[in-house]
């Protein structure tokens, strides 16, 4: 079964508590990631309606920002909230949001999703800045009652992305003479850093424990680089450094995670589908940032370089940890289904129609945002109906989660 008390920290036992027959509020998990996939669903959608012309823009925000914004701080930040509060749980033995506290946090979450849709512009910033705020409190509580301080970045990271939001958001009111732009562009850069971070833990382990024989390979020297260069490229966008420094930093990057990829051993892993949709996901990490630094010396357009780490890496490691945690958590075999493979090879396909197809085919575009966006949507739409069961009913071990 997935433990994630072994990605780090201490492993104290949470003392057994009864189940009720529905289940969703019980951990993290569970609401966040089943609003995240509905709420994908419907927002891919819905753009891809808008940038075909079938449907007009009247939200707050609008066009493309609306779209980013909504796929970083409402898709993304849902499943890395309902990852946290899991963790956290089973890194400290401290309890983490459950019952009311886990509704107030979602309505929180609701809340900022449908305030973008109106002419509430400032409150729509302030909840939606209060979301990863909120979530770094809860999960803080029981990290320092844990003393698990091997996790507190994880509490900074979050409010790094509370600022995010609000910059984005004063910027595109006026209030900030800044890009809007710049607060998504450093929202993705602490994505890219939590996914480096949470990749770097558990998929040489997952790997190691799915696939017999094989021994993914963790080198000290390639770990300082890859997290390193991520976080350079971080502060880079922070400070808006020119593009002539932000070619060798992405290429610096990119060589240090492709370096961790191989030591991982991804070729040894595609017979066992919970294994490769990880690797497969982390290897976009690598296009993203080969594409990064290609765009900043205006070879590609950035948008390749953009969907290569939303819908290649965000897409595959969001959709590879949602399944096997959940399957995890609620104590079911670890092995995939038809449905779990399909919705991976989906996301797959999503990512390589936007990014490869698109760079292929430039005359194309509009058709590859509209096939990209199916793809996409049918993938979480058959995550939605095959894991509502499973999310909102009890563990099939009695134990408690």
């Amino acid at each position: 079964m997935t433990n994630l008390s072994h990605i780090s920290g201490s492993n104290r036992p949470l003392q057994s508590q009864p189940s009720s027959a529905f289940a969703l509020w019980n951990l993290g998990f569970r609401p966040f990631y089943l609003l995240a996939s509905v709420f994908s669903v419907l927002a891919v959608l819905v753009w891809a309606a808008q940038y075909s012309g079938y449907l007009p823009a009247t939200a707050y925000l609008q066009g493309p920002l609306w779209h980013g914004h909504e796929m970083l701080f409402g898709y993304t930040l849902a499943v890395v909230a309902g990852f946290l509060l899991t963790a956290v749980r089973a890194w400290t033995g401290q309890p983490t949001a459950s019952g009311l506290p886990l509704v107030a946090l979602a309505l929180l979450w609701l809340a900022g999703r449908v305030l973008v849709l109106t002419p509430y512009a400032m409150a729509a910033a302030l909840v939606n800045a209060a979301f990863p705020a909120a979530v770094a409190l809860a999960i803080g509580i029981p990290l320092v009652r844990g003393d698990n301080r091997r996790n507190y970045f994880f509490v900074g990271l979050l409010l790094l992305m509370s600022a995010m939001i609000l910059i984005l958001h004063l910027a595109y009111q006026g209030w900030l003479k800044i890009p809007p732009r710049m607060g998504l562009q450093v929202g993705l850069d602490i994505m890219l850093f939590i996914m480096a971070v949470i990749g770097g833990r558990v998929i040489p382990m997952f790997t190691n424990n799915g696939v017999p024989g094989i021994q993914a390979a963790r080198h000290p020297v390639v770990e300082k680089l890859a997290l390193g260069s991520a976080l350079l490229l971080l502060l880079a966008d922070l400070l808006q450094l020119p593009a002539a420094i932000i070619i060798p930093i992405a290429a610096m990057c990119a060589l240090a995670h492709a370096l961790r990829l191989y030591l991982w051993q991804p070729w040894r892993t595609l017979a066992v589908p919970l294994v490769w949709i990880l690797h497969a996901g982390y290897a976009w990490i690598v296009v993203h940032l080969v594409l990064r630094a290609l765009a900043a010396g205006g070879w590609v357009p950035e948008s390749l370089a953009l969907h290569a780490l939303t819908l290649g890496a965000i897409g595959g490691l969001t959709i590879g940890m949602m399944t096997r945690t959940a399957r995890g958590h609620t104590g079911r075999p670890l092995k995939a289904d038809r449905y779990e493979i399909a919705c991976y090879l989906l996301i797959q396909l999503a990512a390589v129609m936007r990014v490869f197809v698109a760079m292929a085919l430039p005359d194309a575009y509009l058709a590859t945002v509209i096939a990209a966006s199916i793809f996409w949507s049918t993938a979480f739409a058959l995550y939605a109906i095959r894991y509502w069961p499973i999310l909102s009913r009890p563990r099939l071990d009695g134990k408690p989660g």
